[in-house]
């Protein structure tokens, strides 16, 4: 039996939870992302590096449609799949997307309310309205983001009260608070000191339990901390994409050893 489940597990987290396939994305008639195939399997991290302008957080709004609010950018070629459904089928409510495919962005953004309604915010859109539930997920949230402790006693404070870093893991405790089955994460330690980012660190990590996670990143020693696998965008196009060890200690491409060793970008 334990062989079994063993088997399951495995299966499980080699399932292709997000599938790109030949995408080229257009802001208009400039091409910010050229011919990209990649794959993203189930609790798996994986980092975005390259230098800005090179269409990582492109790719990554692409998974959950952000970009769609911007006008004249659309993908313009090839197919993204989400758990197997074709995110841009008549058939996807960009919505529930959204839903399902959670984001942390680069600055913390929580809204003018308290701690509490922060992290309630989702969930009540999402139709809960019973008090004793909402409590549970409100601090199951807050439990995972590692804040729980620091906050339990100011539920109904100013999230604006919060530090930087405390603002950020609210952030992420209000994207999990609704279950969704991916976490992006655009640069969430960009605006962090060094403190406040190695909490939020730990904290990925502890998430890969339960979630799929992109994140983009401008520091290399994070992508090397946090990352199971690596991938290298230059100029709109993937260069290479593999284990985050393979790719920073023997790179095959040679714009990838340039860029790592710090020789530009």
């Amino acid at each position: 039996m334990n062989d079994m489940v063993q088997t399951q597990t495995k299966a499980e987290k080699s399932r292709a939870v997000i599938e790109v396939d030949g995408v080229d994305f257009c802001y208009g008639t400039a091409r910010a992302l050229k011919d990209i195939d990649l794959t993203v399997r189930a609790q798996e991290i994986l980092a975005f590096i390259g230098p800005s302008g090179c269409g990582k957080s492109t790719l990554l709004r692409c998974f959950n449609r952000m970009n769609d609010l911007v006008h004249g950018a659309k993908v313009t070629k090839g197919t993204i799949h989400v758990n197997g459904a074709e995110i841009h089928s008549p058939e996807v409510d960009p919505v529930e997307l959204r839903r399902r495919v959670g984001m942390v962005f680069q600055k913390s953004n929580p809204f003018p309310r308290s701690i509490y309604e922060n992290v309630a915010y989702g969930p009540r859109l999402s139709g809960v309205i019973e008090e004793r539930e909402m409590d549970g997920i409100v601090e199951k949230a807050l439990r995972e983001s590692a804040l729980w402790d620091e906050v339990k006693d100011r539920l109904h404070e100013s999230a604006f009260g919060l530090s930087g870093g405390q603002q950020q893991r609210l952030c992420i405790a209000r994207a999990i608070a609704v279950k969704p089955e991916i976490l992006l994460m655009d640069e969430p330690c960009s605006a962090l000191d060094p403190i406040a980012t190695a909490k939020v660190e730990e904290l990925i990590l502890e998430l890969r339990r339960e979630f799929t996670i992109v994140i983009v990143t401008h520091n290399m020693q994070q992508a090397t901390r946090v990352s199971d696998k690596t991938a290298f965008f230059y100029l709109g196009e993937l260069v290479e994409f593999g284990s985050t060890s393979a790719i920073f200690s023997n790179p095959k491409k040679p714009e990838t050893e340039d860029y790592i060793s710090g020789r530009f970008g």
